[in-house]
């Protein structure tokens, strides 16, 4: 039985700033070092990344001239233009209160692309995040924004990091497998800029310089009634954990008391360069049809740009070109790295375009990197048409 990505939908905060406004905002925190002032300059022009969108619109104040008459919000100060230090709990009522409109809106889009599926189709509502943490959840939120079925079977993959949207889809699978005419909401949102923090550190440097919000969604489904258009069907999935980066020391998510702390060593790219051949060989060896030079084989690849010398190092290290790394280039320009929900906007490219040209048939390999460190990887077709 054949299981596909039917539509997918992506939504992001009204909020959108340009990486050289927050690079100036950060180079002038009072607690920062010269040295790390000048990192910052570098680490912000080298990331790739032109612009982000946020639930936090208070720092568009941040370029403004030191103004008395204007307050304090809860993450920045125009008087002293000085980014605050929420807590961990200020931060999260935030999420509590952003979280749920994101998670809704990417829904709500995802069936506007898939008009076939009726909001009483739906029989399972996956949700993702790693951002922050309510009960009833997001996926609650959804069943009844959506007005769905109170019988709706709920699911929350938490706290898992980048790579989330992998077990996601690989639940939503296994349920289409089980129940040939289920339909699997899966939505992934993250509200990564409400940790953001200024430390000289450099990992929490690279961090800062990187996170952002946004929201996808995808409708899963076995059946065979849900229009002609261009999808995603899933051929198989694979989970690894490099031999390094073993536990805590080079990607983490912690919970601090000022937020959550995100550890980002500077070896990620350097360990997923040495490591990435080894972690897609099983998945690859599974295909006949992909033995003989698998790389070179796979026309289209959805690559989480945990920021942009992980691309670099993968570009390289599979020797692909650089066309077909565009797509994961393209969204962390335009939207940096959202955690668990950018591989979805990648898969959203690729299926609108796919809509557009006239190959029948494409291979795609989609991967992302997280805590652990962990690799997750999915090979999918892309089907244009029936």
């Amino acid at each position: 039985m054949s299981v596909y990505i039917h539509a997918l939908a992506s939504a992001i905060p009204e909020t959108v700033y340009d990486q050289s406004e927050l690079r100036d905002m950060v180079k002038i925190q009072p607690q920062l070092t010269r040295l790390s002032q000048r990192l910052v300059g570098s680490i912000y022009n080298a990331s790739g990344i032109d612009r982000r969108a946020s639930v936090i619109s208070e720092l568009k104040q941040a370029n403004l001239s030191a103004d008395q008459s204007l307050p304090a919000g809860l993450f920045y100060d125009p008087a002293e233009r000085r980014l605050l230090e929420p807590s961990t709990r200020e931060r999260n009522e935030l999420y509590a209160e952003e979280a749920p409109k994101l998670f809704i809106e990417a829904a709500r889009r995802s069936l506007a692309a898939c008009p076939e599926v009726q909001t009483s189709d739906i029989t399972h509502v996956i949700t993702v995040s790693c951002t922050g943490f309510y009960a009833p959840g997001p996926e609650y939120d959804v069943v009844r924004a959506l007005d769905l079925a109170p019988t709706t079977q709920r699911f929350h993959v938490g706290f898992m990091g980048c790579y989330a949207a992998f077990p996601a889809l690989r639940m939503a699978k296994a349920f289409c497998e089980a129940q040939p005419d289920a339909t699997v909401l899966v939505i992934c949102a993250e509200l990564c800029s409400i940790h953001m923090r200024v430390a000289n550190d450099p990992d929490t440097l690279i961090a800062s310089s990187l996170f952002a919000d946004g929201a996808a969604a995808a409708i899963v489904s076995a059946r065979t009634d849900l229009g002609h258009r261009a999808k995603l069907r899933f051929d198989d999935f694979e989970t690894t954990l490099t031999p390094v980066g073993i536990g805590q020391k080079d990607m983490a998510w912690r919970i601090g008391d000022q937020g959550f702390e995100m550890v980002l060593s500077t070896y990620v790219p350097d360990i997923i360069e040495a490591h990435i051949q080894g972690a897609l060989a099983p998945m690859l060896a599974r295909e006949s049809a992909l033995t003989d030079a698998p790389y070179s084989q796979i026309e289209r690849w959805a690559i989480h740009p945990g920021g942009r010398s992980i691309l670099d190092k993968v570009e390289a290290s599979l020797e692909l070109s650089a066309e077909q790394l565009t797509p994961s280039r393209e969204v962390l320009r335009d939207y940096g790295n959202m955690s668990s929900a950018t591989v979805m906007f990648i898969l959203e490219q690729h299926l609108n375009s796919a809509a557009e040209q006239s190959q029948p048939h494409q291979r795609l390999c989609a991967m992302a990197f997280g805590p652990g460190l962990t690799v997750e990887m999915g090979l999918m077709t892309v089907c244009r048409g029936s």
